[in-house]
C-alpha cells in the first residue's frame, strides 16, 4: 500500500509540472498571436496610408503640373486616329480573318 501511495504523490506532482509547462507554452502561444494580430493590423493600417497616398498622388491637380514640368503635353486631335481594320485583317492568317470577319 505505502508504494501504491508514493507512486501516486509522483504521479500527482509529475502532472503538476507537466500541466504547469503546459500553461506557461499556452500563454507564450497566445502572446505570440497577439503579436502577430498588432503587426497584422500595422500593416493593414500602413496599405490604408499608401492607398491615401496613391490617391492623394493620382489627382489631377498633381499630375498636371507635374506633367508640364517634364514637357508633356495634352493630347492633339491629329494624334488621334481611326483604326484601319482592313489592312490589319489582311495581314492576318486566313483562319483568323475568317473567324474575325465572321464576328463583326
Amino acid at each position: 500500500m505505502r508504494i501504491l501511495m508514493i507512486g501516486a504523490a509522483a504521479l500527482m506532482l509529475i502532472s503538476a509540472f507537466r500541466l504547469y509547462a503546459i500553461n506557461y507554452d499556452t500563454r507564450d502561444f497566445a502572446e505570440q498571436v497577439q503579436a502577430q494580430e498588432r503587426c497584422l493590423e500595422k500593416i493593414r493600417q500602413d496599405i490604408a496610408i499608401l492607398k491615401a497616398d496613391r490617391a492623394l498622388a493620382a489627382r489631377p491637380e498633381v499630375i498636371g503640373p507635374a506633367a508640364r514640368a517634364m514637357g508633356l503635353a495634352p493630347a492633339r486631335e491629329d494624334q488621334f486616329t481611326e483604326p484601319d481594320v482592313e489592312n490589319h485583317l489582311a495581314a492576318l492568317p486566313n483562319e483568323t480573318r475568317e473567324a474575325a470577319g465572321s464576328s463583326r
